[in-house]
């Protein structure tokens, strides 16, 4: 973490202790704990991304998407790619 943001944030008794408890049954220390929301927020973003985009596109047959998706990846494969010396 390069650049830090400090937060206030307000949990329950309840969920302190648990996620607490938990740190110390990994042998990890109270400076996890800061590691461990980071986590938490990006795991909880990425969720509500895909359910958003799942939600966006459920009217799209899942055959036009998997085409879309296999074009892009094969865009980003010939790019990566070097160009084979002849």
């Amino acid at each position: 973490m390069n650049d830090v943001v400090r937060w206030s944030i307000t949990v329950s008794k309840d969920t302190d202790d648990v996620l607490r408890s938990y740190l110390a049954q990994q042998r990890q220390n109270k400076g996890e704990l800061s590691k461990f929301v980071e986590e938490a927020v990006r795991w909880r973003v990425l969720d509500m991304t895909v359910r958003a985009i799942r939600e966006r596109n459920k009217d799209i047959p899942e055959d036009k998407i998997q085409a879309v998706v296999d074009e892009a990846v094969a865009t980003v494969r010939a790019k990566r790619r070097p160009t084979p010396k002849r």
